[in-house]
């Protein structure tokens, strides 16, 4: 018989054990061992079926089992002794209390979807768990952040395989009262409600619900809620599922809604308001429309409203593709946003302006969230080096005249939540060399001098560290593999193989992560026969570890799953290759690391920074990559190894997998393999052991989300949160008032001629450290002086004159406009490196309250030879 209404039954914890139910209620359980060994103990074995999960340990634990608890004294004072670290740990001054003033009050940080913990499963992969780290850190460094989200009733779907190894997909039903989480009531009891209206006079409403993240707030919007239509209850049912206007309708509820919510949040809390408002990625970007609305609302015009909001806006973009990006047809979005829709009093053509691709190559139809975003915000970036660098290339487009270095989008390099996903047996060896106090501020906060100490651990420790932790694996693979089978349709006679899969003394390799087609799951089967050989060689072979999901709509990608599937089920290779289905954050944070390699082999450069390969490096493990993402940014050859890319324009597809999957096997068998096995004294790899101390203390410090969270609130909160200051409503209104001046009148800024003298002849050379005065004519129309900067542009110049490497510096104006209008400005260009040098001169916008020179997108350059010295100085 089947129930027909489930609810939850929570137990009624004896007074001395009530601790307990905050420290469950609190994530920070989830990357802090001794809370979690204090759980373990109230019953080890309902631990183990609750799936490390504390509120569901707590709620199937004997009442027996609590009344003895509550009268061991030796438990009691344990208990206490949490209590009192989380407290410490809530209210202490952290590393954001100790900056200097003039950081913000709060930062609002909205995301589609947080990985925090395994017990609360509203992720998908990379975003979310990178979101999840951010919280994370973010509480560790005591910023104040409130993260903002959607509750997803069927979370990231469950994968399965069946016998013939096609993904199948699951989709449990999430009961919010069995999660970690607590409605937000007003002060009458009624839940808090956030409204959006729909066409046609209909509305989605949702509930607030909060989960505790150490010090930050997350809240969570869920519309499954009664005074919902069938349709409407469904936007929050599944993550990243549903279709077009599904979709749109999520990320207005992400968006608008969550802004709301948060609004509601500090009104009922006294939590301040956020100054700064972070969108990671573009699902959120509607956030900048809200805000808009609020002030509209108080009195500002649109113009004024929209400075105002891009001020304390910082957005992030994660992918380095544009078929990555959301993009809504702009009929549908017009809809939402014209007469009875969301947003009333806002013209819709001016919402629909914000993400138009009005840009050369762009589709002018359709509304783009990641431009939105960049519209909508004055700082925005990329999330490694490359990828803010090819981020500028795929945008530039909105930056007409400027080169793409710089179009203004930098880059903060992700980083991950040691805590989360440092082994506790990596954690112990740590606290051993310097104590269990400095070992935990090394991994939440970083600095170099702290991760020295592990050149002092002896290559015994080491070694003996990395095989306990490979064992463990090796103990995870095969019960996971039992159970995959048993799914399968195995029976348990068909399965007695598994207990020899893996062992424990092979060098063995991780490779997880989702299976989108850029990421190249198969490229390791590019040639089986030389992978079998490497499987299988008698005296140094490899084992290797693969997990993965595609998306449930994605047939190639499960086709792909398929095609490895089939090969690790070949019983000439299934006790040394294995994929293990179901992919989540329990799995990782015992994969990461047990593996000895960590194998990423993604299309350069399509891996905006690939957070696995920081997780496993943590924990000693190696990284072999293709230079992308991260790994491209701090690569060396002491701790790792780098695929060569055949990533020419003019390479065919086939033949550049055929040409990386070969290098791949070449560094496995030539390199990798023998390097592992090449024992020295005492029979250990010293060779070995010195690329893991390489690695923990040279990548250590900079793979943490702590330098992570630092970098964003030193280089992107801190100047947002500035420049909202500054923004008060009458310098907001003077702002867009300047800007729509200069706009209206550039059509008249012109360079006319440029000049250089020089103490000797400018024939095509010069002497290094002298100097060369321009003379620079230019017309300004209806602006003025203080209008604009005139700028002289110089550096190195390639083999097509273009300028790299460039440096920029002002000229001055030089007396009154002459009779024609123009005006003279003058400066000394100081010839200061050797070689092919040039220069140029252009004309930029220039007002007190841009972020850059660049913002407005408008530039003027000289016409093809506008005087008689300009060009090529230096050969």
């Amino acid at each position: 018989m089947k129930a027909i209404r489930r609810f939850s039954v929570r137990p009624v914890l004896p007074e001395p054990l009530r601790p307990l139910q905050e420290l469950a209620r609190n994530l920070r359980w989830s990357w802090h061992p001794e809370t979690r060994e204090l759980f373990q103990c109230v019953d080890p074995e309902e631990w183990r079926a609750a799936g490390g999960d504390p509120l569901r340990l707590l709620g199937s634990v004997s009442a027996g089992r609590l009344a003895a608890l509550a009268e061991d004294r030796r438990f009691r004072r344990r208990l206490a002794a949490a209590a009192d670290d989380l407290q410490d740990y809530l209210t202490g001054r952290r590393w954001y209390q100790e900056q200097p003033e003039g950081l913000p009050a709060a930062v609002a940080y909205f995301s589609p979807e947080f990985g925090i913990t395994a017990a609360l499963p509203q992720y998908s992969g990379g975003l979310g768990i990178l979101a999840g780290d951010h919280l994370k850190s973010a509480s560790d460094l005591g910023v104040p952040l409130v993260g903002v989200g959607l509750l997803y009733r069927h979370g990231y779907f469950r994968q399965s395989l069946s016998r013939e190894g096609w993904q199948q997909e699951h989709y449990p039903l999430l009961d919010p009262n069995e999660l970690p989480l607590t409605l937000l009531r007003e002060s009458d009891g009624t839940p808090v409600g956030v409204t959006l209206a729909l066409p046609g006079g209909r509305s989605l409403r949702a509930y607030v619900w909060k989960a505790q993240v150490g010090r930050v707030p997350l809240l969570l919007l869920d519309s499954d809620v009664e005074d919902n239509g069938a349709g409407e209850r469904d936007v929050t049912d599944r993550l990243y599922g549903g279709g077009s206007e599904h979709r749109l309708l999520q990320e207005m509820l992400l968006g608008i809604g969550g802004v709301r919510a948060v609004r509601a949040y500090c009104r009922l809390t006294g939590h301040p308001e956020p100054e700064v408002f972070h969108t990671n990625e573009g699902h959120a970007g509607f956030l900048g429309l809200e805000r808009i609305r609020e002030l509209v609302e108080q009195g500002a015009d649109f113009d004024a409203a929209l400075e105002c909001v891009r001020a304390g806006a910082v957005f992030t973009t994660h992918t380095p593709v544009p078929a990555g990006i959301d993009r809504f047809d702009g009929a549908l979005v017009a809809r939402h946003f014209g007469e009875g829709g969301e947003l009333p009093g806002i013209d819709v053509d001016r919402v629909l302006a914000l993400g138009r691709e009005d840009y050369p190559g762009g589709e002018p139809g359709l509304f783009n969230m990641a431009v939105m975003g960049l519209r909508l915000a004055q700082r925005a970036n990329g999330v490694s080096t490359l990828h803010g660098q090819v981020s500028r290339e795929m945008f530039a487009g909105l930056w007409p005249g400027f080169d793409a270095e710089e179009v203004p989008i930098t880059s903060v390099t992700n980083g991950v939540h040691a805590p989360t996903w440092v082994a506790p047996e990596v954690f112990r060896l740590g606290a051993r060399q310097i104590g269990a106090g400095r070992t935990e501020d090394a991994l939440a906060v970083g600095g170099k001098q702290r991760w020295d100490t592990v050149a002092d651990i002896p290559d015994a420790d080491i070694w003996e560290l990395r095989r306990t932790l490979r064992e463990q694996l090796v103990e995870e693979v095969r019960e996971r593999l039992r159970a995959s089978w048993r799914e399968r349709g195995a029976g348990t006679a068909e399965l007695g193989w598994i207990d020899g899969v893996l062992d424990p003394e092979v060098l063995t390799i991780g490779f997880a992560r989702r299976v989108p087609s850029y990421k190249r799951l198969t490229l390791m089967l590019r040639d089986r026969e030389r992978l079998t050989e490497l499987l299988l060689h008698p005296e140094g072979p490899v084992q290797i570890v693969v997990a993965g999901k595609a998306h449930p709509a994605d047939d190639s990608g499960k086709r792909l799953v398929q095609e490895l599937v089939r090969f690790t089920d070949d019983p000439r290779v299934r006790h040394r290759i294995v994929f293990l289905p179901d992919y989540g954050m329990a799995m990782a944070q015992k994969l990461y690391p047990g593996c000895d390699v960590w194998l990423n082999n993604p299309l350069r450069p399509l891996e905006a920074c690939g957070t696995s390969g920081m997780k496993a490096a943590l924990n000693g493990c190696l990284n072999l990559s293709v230079l992308d993402g991260w790994w491209d940014e701090w690569y060396e050859p002491d701790f790792g190894w780098a695929i060569p890319t055949a990533d020419g324009a003019a390479m065919d597809e086939d033949r550049r997998d055929d040409l990386e999957a070969a290098a791949l096997y070449d560094l496995l068998a030539q390199r990798v393999a023998p390097r592992f096995y090449d024992r020295g004294t005492g029979g250990l790899p010293g060779r070995w052991i010195e690329m893991v101390r390489r690695t923990l203390t040279t990548l250590g410090p900079k793979v943490l989300a702590g330098r992570m969270v630092r970098e964003y609130v030193e280089r992107l909160y801190g100047p947002a949160a500035e420049a909202q200051r500054a923004l008060e409503p009458l310098a907001a209104r003077e702002l867009a008032a300047w800007k729509a001046r200069v706009r209206g009148a550039w059509h008249q800024v012109a360079v006319d001629h440029v000049e250089a003298v020089s103490d000797g002849p400018l024939n095509g050379t010069a002497e290094l450290g002298s100097t060369v005065s321009l003379r620079v004519s230019v017309r300004l129309g209806e602006l003025d002086p203080s209008d604009v900067e005139v700028q002289a542009v110089a550096g190195r110049v390639d083999h097509s004159d273009r300028l790299t490497r460039t440096v920029a510096f002002p000229l001055k104006p030089t007396g009154a406009p002459g009779l024609d209008g123009r005006r003279l400005y003058e400066g000394p260009l100081t010839l200061d490196r050797t070689g092919p040098f040039g220069y140029t001169v252009r004309i930029l916008p220039s007002h007190r309250l841009l972020a850059g020179g660049t913002e407005l997108g408008l530039v003027a350059t000289p016409p093809e030879a506008t005087g008689e010295a300009a060009g090529v100085l230096m050969r």
